[in-house]
């Protein structure tokens, strides 16, 4: 156990709670609640972390650690256990509202705790380290918004909660010591420092009464429970037990809610606690400062469609004045996100954060040259100041050129390779380390473009460009992996933006009346960049390899796979000009 002083507080029922605190005492008040089968020692890394600058607050729940263990099944339930919170901080911070950490099923009963109108005026914030409300949980399982594969994947991982439904079996696993050895190995998932866990035979055998007293229940019968206490969730890269989409489901119930990925496993508070503490130190400056926060203006329908898988994080968007990048920027912001839009047209980018301000707060612009790294460079320090490192880079930032290759200038070649791969290789290289350094967990997006495996004579220098993009981020895929960094190359297709329009056209005929046909090919396609920008951040949740968007993307994407020499013969067809 905790070798810090402590002292007992007395739950409603009578049970005596261990409550250990410790750093400054005029600060923010936390209070920490811990999972299962831990106690309050879990958390003494992240202590140490937060204490120069906070007064932090552990106990140990009910039947854990130095507390008293109820001797009927009832005393576990929820409502128990929200009282026992409330309890807590009535406690040790009677005057003000406490900012709440808690994890696995520390974080079930604090949900339970800030859904319950009765309690939830004495929480500050609350940030949840990989767990869900169980009546939030239902309603995904029982509805599936975000698809029947992540119910099925989250049903494998919880796989375990019938075992603990078993009775004697869990019992006999903990007590023969197979069970902490499975326990193990499964605490090594994520990576990071190996701390040894201290917990008490007690602590894995009591606690099984957590899940017989409130699974069942709770999933069949789940309640509509929202809060308007401000919900920072964290969710681990490597989480044995958690699905991404569980946990951002809870945008749906929560005013104002936040969801970040950061690198490491289910027990990383203990393994990677500065992550952890950096989110924390961060909502909790935000929520005392007084500062405007990121609640989103969101419909009751648009909340049930898009969760909170982006609510809350920042998205820096280049090329965001016209075409996807803007539609991109209205999407990610009606899902929630704030908006740096970044444009080399000053206007218009001021023009996209304008809009995306009116659907959640905090959206700024920024004029950068993309093909300045300095200029870059110095966006990536400044988004930094403003707003902490970005959740996501989308490095979207492109022109067109077409015609033959060797009828192009040298000067529409450089121009081409400026904007299109090196404006992608300054955003990686300004923003991908201080993602690293953080943690993890952000995304980097490239826009590259079906054309970067749909070779033509008409497009041979934009091909090129294309090509290189989808290749460098399939590399940076494999190198960032291990470091909790995912990156995403999107391949559009033909989308009516208005490239064409823009493009340098160079040896067919005419150029404005090349440009009318191309443009009236692209109109003819009919797709359109709202319609795109919706389906690349559909894909985004999942941080796949390449999102290619039209129909043809797809066809294209396929038979460079299975049949290069269609695509061969492809490149050698004239365009339907």
């Amino acid at each position: 156990m905790t070798t810090r002083p402590h002292r007992y507080v007395t739950a409603t029922d009578g049970q005596l709670l261990a409550v250990y605190s410790a750093g400054d005492s005029t600060g923010p008040t936390l209070v920490l609640v811990h999972g299962y089968p831990d106690n309050a020692t879990v958390w003494d890394a992240l202590v140490d972390e937060l204490s120069a600058d906070h007064h932090v607050v552990t106990y140990d729940v009910r039947g854990a650690g130095r507390s008293t263990a109820p001797e009927d099944r009832s005393g576990y339930l929820l409502g128990q256990l929200a009282d026992d919170l409330r309890t807590v901080a009535d406690a040790v911070s009677p005057d003000r509202p406490v900012h709440l950490v808690a994890h696995d099923w520390g974080s079930i009963q604090t949900w339970h705790a800030v859904t319950e109108p009765g309690h939830a005026h004495r929480f500050a914030s609350f940030t949840s380290v990989s767990g869900p409300d169980l009546d939030h949980a239902g309603h995904w399982l029982r509805k599936a918004p975000d698809g029947f594969r992540n119910v099925l994947r989250q049903a494998v991982r919880s796989s375990y909660i019938g075992f603990f439904g078993t009775p004697g079996l869990p019992e006999a696993a903990w007590l023969t010591g197979i069970g902490g050895a499975a326990l193990s190995g499964l605490e090594r998932i994520g990576g990071g420092h190996r701390v040894p866990a201290r917990r008490a035979t007690r602590d894995y055998l009591n606690g099984l009464s957590l899940y017989r007293a409130n699974m069942f229940r709770r999933f069949t019968r789940p309640a509509g429970r929202r809060t308007g206490v401000p919900v920072q969730v964290l969710a681990p890269t490597h989480d044995a037990f958690m699905v991404d989409q569980v946990q951002s489901n809870a945008g749906r119930w929560a005013d104002d809610f936040r969801f970040h990925r950061f690198q490491g496993g289910h027990w990383s508070l203990r393994s990677r606690p500065g992550p952890v503490a950096r989110r924390v130190r961060a909502l909790v400056g935000e929520i005392e400062s007084g500062a405007p926060r990121p609640v989103r203006n969101l419909t009751a329908q648009q909340a049930r469609r898009h969760g909170g898988a982006f609510a809350g994080q920042v998205a820096v968007i280049t090329g965001a004045g016209s075409g996807i990048g803007r539609c991109l920027a209205f999407e990610l912001a009606e899902r929630g996100a704030r908006i740096v839009a970044v444009d080399v047209n000053a206007p218009a980018a001021e023009r996209t954060a304008e809009l995306c301000a009116m659907i959640t707060p905090g959206a700024r612009a920024r004029r950068v040259d993309v093909t300045d790294s300095a200029a870059v460079d110095g966006l990536a320090a400044w988004v930094r100041e403003e707003y902490g490192v970005p959740d996501m880079v989308v490095n979207n930032a492109g022109i067109g050129v077409a015609g033959p290759f060797l009828e192009a200038t040298t000067e529409d070649l450089e121009r081409v390779v400026d904007v299109n791969l090196w404006g992608v290789v300054n955003g990686v290289r300004a923003f991908a380390p201080m993602m690293v350094e953080s943690g993890g967990g952000g995304r980097i997006v490239n826009t590259a473009s079906a054309a970067s495996f749909l070779p033509s004579r008409l497009y041979g220098a934009y091909s090129a460009t294309k090509a290189a993009v989808l290749g460098l981020s399939r590399s940076l895929r494999g190198e960032l992996a291990g470091r909790g960094v995912s990156v995403t190359a999107v391949c559009p297709g033909l989308i009516n933006t208005g490239i064409i329009a823009n493009a340098r056209v160079s040896g067919l005929g005419e150029v404005s009346g090349t440009k009318d046909r191309l443009n009236r090919l692209y109109r003819l396609r009919g797709y359109t960049p709202e319609k795109a920008a919706r389906r690349i951040a559909d894909a985004l949740g999942s941080a796949p390899e390449i999102v290619p968007v039209t129909s043809e993307a797809h066809i294209g994407l396929a038979l460079s796979r299975l049949s290069p020499a269609a695509i061969r013969g492809y490149a050698r067809l004239a365009p339907p000009l």
